[in-house]
């Protein structure tokens, strides 16, 4: 089935030219079925792209799927016109009152503050609790990800020497999850980030469970039963290009980066860099979305109850 989204966000155009199956909102509404609304609350500079790689993944199951972009109501953009976000968001205010079976909070380039000096913080606070009675189940990423194991277990970040950057082998950890369902026993993740968690701060008892990790690169991805999230500390969601381009800009504004690891072939910049993650990234999203399809309440006010 295809995914449902607004008629003239950018994603549809690239998304069609992919093949994947875009729905026009004029045909969801003559469908007798419901389609599993999924919330994303996009908290990337470049949000056109960020809506289009996860559109991309969740477009690629076998559901329905409705996609809601939401934004943090205090808090004004940067990166993105105007027009765009009012043509297209939702402040999260507005859509407090709504259940969804399924939210997303990506990354954000804050990572180096502590968290209660975010602008956003408060209001993000009360998202991560209003995931817990009007959400059926969450996916955190990257900095989201920080932020969400924070939020409900206080486990802190550390900030690393040198940023942890390229694609890095994984292994997978829970064969028996069923977020982690096919999965290879190794497998390729982006990785982008100046921070990290660490296992030894992961309180005991709390029923986190450890999904996949890295020994170069750490821990990656964590299942919180309890409160029927996961956090996802990698960028599994990005495109072949997206480790170039944050290269690309970081040398061009003089920063002090490395070279992508394990990235260009034979770590020459000019080499087009080959996507080892794809298949895993639709395979998690994939898996995601069948667990919520699986356990979610087939009426929406159910949620939370």
């Amino acid at each position: 089935m295809p995914i449902r989204i607004p008629n003239d966000l950018p994603a549809r155009r690239t998304l069609e030219k992919e093949g994947v199956m875009v729905m026009t909102e004029d045909t969801a509404l003559r469908q007798d079925i419901r389609p599993l609304r999924i919330g994303l609350l996009n908290l990337m500079p470049n949000k056109i792209r960020t809506e289009t790689q996860f559109a991309r993944l969740l477009g690629a199951t076998p559901l329905q799927v409705e996609l809601t972009l939401v934004k943090i109501t205090s808090h004004t953009p940067k990166n993105t016109s105007a027009e765009h976000m009012l043509a297209f968001y939702e402040n999260w205010e507005d859509v407090a009152a709504q259940k969804f079976d399924g939210f997303i909070v990506t990354g954000a380039p804050v990572e180096l503050l502590d968290f209660e000096k975010v602008t956003y913080w408060q209001e993000l606070s009360r998202i991560f609790d209003w995931t817990q009675t009007n959400v059926h189940s969450s996916m955190n990423i990257c900095w989201g990800a920080q932020a969400a194991l924070y939020h409900f277990h206080g486990v802190p970040k550390h900030a690393l020497p040198n940023k942890a950057f390229g694609v890095y082998t994984h292994r997978n950890l829970s064969p028996a999850s069923p977020y982690l369902r096919g999965f290879s026993d190794d497998f390729s993740i982006p990785v982008s980030r100046w921070t990290e968690n660490r296992r030894a701060d992961l309180p005991s008892g709390k029923g986190l469970e450890v999904l996949m990790e890295s020994d170069e690169a750490g821990l990656c991805m964590i299942d919180d039963e309890k409160h029927r999230a996961l956090y996802m500390f990698n960028h599994i969601e990005y495109e072949t290009s997206s480790l170039g381009e944050e290269y690309t800009r970081d040398v061009s504004a003089g920063k002090p980066i490395a070279m992508p690891a394990n990235y260009f072939p034979g770590n020459n910049p000019k080499a087009p860099p080959e996507n080892r993650w794809r298949s895993h990234a639709h395979l998690l999203f994939g898996n995601w979305i069948n667990q919520v399809y699986q356990t979610t309440p087939f009426d929406l006010a159910d949620i939370g109850r």
